[in-house]
């Protein structure tokens, strides 16, 4: 599939998986509109990602609907289509289910479950109009697998998987693709940016490092290109996903094994 002369538009794009999407698109020819709640900080990552003249940034809170639709008519105007729409931007909230504070718990799922799907419900009617395009949720293996002291967050990637699952069969008709994007771990800044709770306790073998936020990118655009429903990487999260799903007394007792 050529992406020269695609246009791309990416939530979340100040740093890590948003700018490394933001910056694979760019390097294989497509214009890239780059959102982030913060102006300054997704202002640098576009000097970051170069093509200067095929990228743009401005400031988004995706919580706000006024502000995806402002960002979306700017893109028109400048651009005349969206051609693909990626749902990025998100945080995490580290804490028990008994002990999480609930304000925290609404405000995460207003970003990373309802402005994805506000964003989605923005997007629609253009691509519709234009006769097709893709969207593309940056969701989670936690949300495949509860993750213990991670539950809003698994729940919110839980939600956005079936919304954009549905979503896909809904809009098929209309030339419209919706691929869903489940990373394992990353080496991103998102626990640092995470909100912290009472209870921390951390799920995840001592053995495990992460993969990097342009591992992720580049399995994105290898999704986006053969028209994939759903992309895990790396490809070995299959496994625990599987596993989890017919055994999952066995993955729970692991996950409470490692929880400390």
């Amino acid at each position: 599939m050529e992406l020269a002369g695609k246009i791309v538009v990416v939530t979340g794009a100040s740093m890590g998986i948003g700018e490394a999407i933001a910056k694979i698109f760019a390097d294989q020819g497509a214009s890239v509109v780059m959102l982030s709640r913060d102006a300054g900080r997704v202002e640098a990552a576009r000097g970051r990602v170069g093509h200067g003249e095929r990228t743009v940034a401005m400031a988004c809170d995706v919580r706000h609907r006024e502000d995806v639709e402002r960002s979306i008519g700017l893109t028109l105007h400048h651009f005349q289509r969206i051609d693909v729409w990626v749902n990025n931007a998100g945080h995490g909230l580290l804490d028990s289910v008994a002990q999480m504070d609930m304000t925290a718990c609404r405000e995460m799922f207003d970003t990373n479950l309802f402005g994805a799907v506000a964003a989605m419900q923005a997007v629609i009617p253009a691509m519709r109009q234009q006769g097709g395009g893709t969207i593309i949720n940056i969701s989670s293996v936690a949300g495949h697998i509860p993750m213990p002291f991670h539950a809003a967050y698994s729940a919110t990637k839980f939600a956005l998987n079936a919304m954009g699952k549905a979503a896909g069969v809904e809009l098929k008709k209309d030339g419209i693709h919706v691929l869903t994007v489940c990373p394992g771990y990353v080496q991103t800044p998102f626990s640092e940016n995470a909100v912290r709770g009472n209870e921390l306790k951390r799920v995840r073998p001592k053995s495990v490092k992460g993969i990097t936020a342009e591992r992720v990118a580049r399995a994105t655009l290898q999704g986006y290109v053969k028209r994939k429903r759903e992309v895990i990487v790396p490809w070995w999260m299959y496994v625990p996903q599987k596993v989890y799903q017919l055994f999952p007394a066995v993955v729970e007792w692991a996950m409470g094994r490692m929880a400390g």
